[in-house]
């Protein structure tokens, strides 16, 4: 399908460049960008800059466990700091 679309002048140069780095024709690294910006992920694999943060799961019951040690700690109210 040939459809028109208005795109900022250094968007366009950007995108013509990096097409002719990778060896494509712009059409096919338009429709490959559009192909992956469309992609369902809820599905499949997560985003690359997720994967990182699964390695933080088992820190989180140690999290949790500072969390309640400063909160039980935070939470008394020494009796001259009333009223």
């Amino acid at each position: 399908m040939k459809t028109t679309l208005d795109i900022p002048d250094p968007v366009f140069r950007r995108a013509k460049a990096r097409a002719a780095e990778r060896g494509q024709a712009l059409r096919e690294y338009v429709t490959e960008a559009l192909q992956e910006k469309l992609a369902d992920r809820s599905g499949h694999e997560a985003a690359p800059w997720m994967r990182g943060f699964g390695r933080l799961r088992p820190l989180h019951q140690e999290t949790s466990k500072i969390q309640r040690l400063i909160d039980r700690e935070f939470g008394v109210v020494e009796p001259e700091d009333r009223e």
